[in-house]
């Protein structure tokens, strides 16, 4: 995808609205896997999360989005190796299985995007760690998203607590700047060099997006020409916040209304 690198700053109001655009799409990822389990399909996440949004009165970005064509979802469901992208269709969800689920919101203009990672029953232990540095990463990229960090400080930070377990951060694919638009400036790759950078100032908001991957950072486009896969074939994992900069610190725009992350009911605590 490309997008103009216009960085545009909100003002205290602005963050309140897109607060709400945040508690919405998480209500949708959460409704999205609450139902997942073995059998039900990834079309059938993506018209859980529709619903809620439809409820809402409200719409998601990622429908219609350019690219080869028109993307034709609310959501990106990607199971197992697919990283991003997938699109929502009749496969069946199985024991074991890893799905990843993006979803974003537009609420009186402005957009939240976030993502989970959960797993449907058991999983190995090394997809169970693969989620919980994943997860981990992202938190870690938030820490460092204070007035006067650069970029490259939340880029480093990410790809430490990353690449430090053993695993990879995807070079190709990267955090962003949201706001009126779903693809706002700056990009934030998840990896970098402390120091490096676009300055954060309050008022910035930022979707990070730690995508990470066993055994090689590469990835594949498939047939379809939307999903992204792991090249090895190997499972991927991604999450996502939309996180604002304030004088006060980090505040993240995209938890449900008790302050939780959508799909602990499916995570092992961490």
């Amino acid at each position: 995808m490309s997008w103009e690198r216009h960085i545009t700053i909100k003002s205290p109001k602005e963050i309140e609205i897109m607060r709400i655009a945040g508690r919405i799409n998480a209500e949708a990822l959460q409704a999205a896997c609450d139902i997942a389990r073995p059998g039900v399909t990834t079309a059938d996440l993506n018209a859980a999360a529709e619903d809620v949004l439809k409820k809402y009165g409200v719409y998601s970005p990622f429908k219609n989005y350019p690219g080869p064509y028109p993307y034709p979802a609310s959501t990106t469901v990607s199971v197992n190796d697919e990283l991003v992208h997938g699109i929502p269709g009749n496969r069946k969800l199985k024991e074991g299985d890893i799905v990843s689920i993006d979803c974003g919101t537009v609420y009186e203009g402005f957009v939240a995007d976030s993502a989970v990672t959960i797993a449907i029953g058991e999983v190995t232990p090394e997809v169970e760690r693969l989620l919980e540095v994943t997860e981990q990463a992202l938190y870690a990229g938030i820490a460092k998203m204070l007035p006067g960090n650069r970029v490259g400080d939340v880029s480093a930070a990410i790809q430490h607590y990353v690449e430090s377990r053993g695993f990879y951060v995807t070079r190709e694919y990267t955090g962003h700047g949201v706001g009126r638009q779903m693809h706002e400036g700056p990009q934030v790759p998840n990896y970098g060099v402390p120091g490096r950078g676009i300055v954060l100032r309050p008022g910035m908001t930022i979707a990070l997006e730690p995508m990470v991957l066993i055994g090689s950072p590469y990835t594949r486009v498939l047939e379809d020409q939307w999903t992204v896969a792991s090249q090895n074939g190997l499972p991927t994992a991604h999450f996502e916040h939309t996180v604002a900069v304030t004088e006060h610190g980090p505040l993240i725009l995209t938890l449900l209304e008790d302050g939780s992350t959508p799909g602990r009911n499916h995570r092992k605590p961490v």
